[in-house]
């Protein structure tokens, strides 16, 4: 993710600097594959290298806890075009559909990012509004459209 956030600044909320000084144990607890945990991440691999990742984060508050926020999606170049981005969001809404409380899954995607919104529109996810001045990255700012999917319909 480090990687992620230097190369794609425009598309993530967080950034390197303040990433990079978390202890491993709290990007360890983003892999955990225990039950009832409140994020889980995928993976990709080509070999043992990791090309792909994508989390999903799940809403503990009793009126809020229906939904899930995809977070985090991030392919590397060379392995863009593959089809490995629509198999992190197929597999991130499985694991949506595998929680017996997530009814819907949302996201938020840079506006300017016309290949993610095709991506996530391909993928089923729907735009209900856009966010100005979502991010700002220096002296500029990114719109960043909202989207979601209801995971149960998808399942029918």
């Amino acid at each position: 993710m480090l990687e992620a956030y230097a190369l794609a600044p425009d598309a993530f909320t967080s950034s390197v600097a303040e990433r990079e000084s978390l202890p491993i144990e709290w990007w360890a607890s983003r892999v955990s594959e225990e039950a009832g945990a409140h994020e889980l991440v995928v993976g990709s691999f080509l070999d043992a290298e990791v090309v792909g990742v994508a989390g999903l984060s799940f809403e503990r508050r009793e009126r809020t806890r229906h939904k899930a926020t995809l977070f985090g999606m991030y392919v590397r170049s060379a392995s863009r075009g593959k089809g490995v981005a629509k198999a992190l969001v197929a597999e991130v809404l499985r694991q949506a559909l595998a929680s017996p409380r997530t009814e819907i899954v949302q996201l938020t995607v840079t506006e300017s990012n016309s290949a993610a919104v095709r991506l996530y529109t391909g993928c089923g996810f729907v735009p209900f509004g856009t966010e100005p001045f979502a991010v700002k990255l220096g002296n500029r700012f990114i719109n960043k459209v909202h989207m979601w999917q209801r995971v149960a319909e998808r399942a029918s």
